[in-house]
């Protein structure tokens, strides 16, 4: 079958063509390099700390809340980077900016296993994390720009879907074999998707849309990070929502696996099975997302989805090992049916000239929003020895913020090229 011929005679591809299908692989390789230090933390706290008796969350995880929270929030400042890198595909081409962040993020995350202290590891693994972010994000970019409106959530939702069998295998890995992996062996496996990413690449080609752009544009100077006035309100709008997203995904995921792990003594058997139920949560939040965002808008579905996300944070840190399961399957799920819709709306919105920029953009939002919700989780969970308080005091002040998506167009069914710079 041929590929579809979209708008100024684009040549698109449905979202199972091998092109999309290896920018998912592309996405699963970053998100195992990216996911070990989260899945791995309670490995890495007893190696660098002390774990006791005690009823604080330094006697029980072997670091402090505070310093956990410290060092979590490092790793995602550095993903600040992911800004200028990211802002390159708009120059250099979304390919060759993908692929290279996403091998030497890789390789970095390999030289976090040789770490000779906790200060040390946060160091090291901060290097490749604005790699890897941007390889995620121009990965989102990639797939949104090769498909036209019928098939683009669909992509999104498989590049995401890549993104979180990749976070999962790193959790499920530690889950069952930690004993024998350590976070040494863990984050020594990333060796693995190294090595097969030229492999990958080969089937890998840029956007027609990015090329057209380069081929017709007027030459500008390099500006980093640099955003048309027509654009910077609604990039404000995206990136306060962002932000409120990270509010509560950061802590969310971040501090997961340490409180089952070293608060709740869950078994490593049993971590993995609530990894791999969230990944089938997952999956079919990408589907009912995808689905949602189609049919019910792109708007009304990350609403929804934001709110979601929030409620499942608080109901992760409630008390219970059950609630814990119930808490963090459904986040998951929520976080999924946000993808699609979230995706394929902010890649509608803005321009083939400044596409990558804004993903730039957004990842800094991502990691001022996540920052915030770290510091102070960890915070207020060592002033009381509470994550459930932790956990209601950060995310509910999120919910609010749902309201912003009044602020978009609708941009279901449109193409990019279709929808105005300004205006509902």
């Amino acid at each position: 079958m041929q590929p579809p011929v979209g708008r100024k005679g684009l040549v698109l591809h449905r979202w199972v063509e091998p092109t999309v299908v290896g920018v998912a692989l592309v996405a699963m390789a970053a998100g195992f390099g990216q996911f070990g230090a989260i899945a791995a933390l309670g490995d890495v706290a007893r190696s660098f700390g002390r774990v006791t008796h005690g009823a604080t969350v330094a006697d029980q995880a072997g670091l402090s809340g505070t310093s956990l929270g410290i060092g979590l929030a490092v790793l995602r400042v550095a993903s600040l980077g992911g800004l200028p890198l990211t802002s390159l595909a708009d120059r250099l081409g979304r390919r060759r900016t993908m692929l290279a962040s996403c091998a030497l993020g890789l390789a970095v995350t390999v030289a976090a296993a040789f770490s000779p202290s906790y200060w040390w590891f946060v160091a090291i693994f901060a290097l490749g994390r604005p790699l890897l972010s941007t390889a995620s994000a121009v990965g989102g970019v990639v797939a949104a720009e090769h498909t036209n409106a019928l098939n683009r959530a669909r992509a999104v939702a498989l590049v995401t879907a890549g993104y979180g069998f990749g976070s999962g295998a790193t959790a499920v890995l530690h889950g069952i074999a930690s004993s024998a992996l350590g976070f040494r062996g863990l984050f020594g496996l990333a060796a693995v998707p190294l090595v097969l990413l030229p492999l990958v690449s080969r089937v890998i080609t840029e956007p027609d849309r990015f090329v057209v752009e380069q081929s017709t544009a007027p030459a500008r100077p390099p500006r980093i990070g640099a955003v048309g006035a027509d654009h910077r309100a609604r990039l404000a709008v995206v990136g306060v929502l962002t932000f409120g997203v990270a509010v509560t995904t950061g802590p969310a995921t971040s501090f997961v696996f340490i409180y089952a792990q070293n608060v709740k003594d869950l078994r490593g058997t049993l971590v993995a099975a609530m990894v791999l139920l969230a990944g089938v949560a997952g999956f079919l939040g990408l589907v009912t997302g995808q689905w949602l965002a189609d049919h019910a808008g792109r708007r009304p579905s990350g609403a929804a989805a934001m709110i979601c996300i929030a409620a499942a944070g608080m109901v992760i840190y409630s008390g219970s090992s059950v609630a814990l399961v119930i808490g963090y399957v459904s986040s998951v799920f929520a976080a999924s049916n946000l993808a699609p819709a979230a995706g394929a709306l902010v890649n509608e919105l803005f321009p083939t000239s400044v596409r990558a920029t804004v993903a730039g953009w957004l990842i800094a939002a991502s990691v001022l929003g996540a920052v915030v919700g770290l510091v102070c989780f960890g915070a207020i969970a060592d002033l009381g020895d509470r994550f459930s308080i932790a956990a209601v005091v950060t995310f509910a002040a999120t919910v609010p913020l749902a309201g912003l998506f009044r602020l978009l167009p609708e941009t279901r069914g449109l193409e990019p090229e279709d929808v105005p710079p300004r205006g509902r």
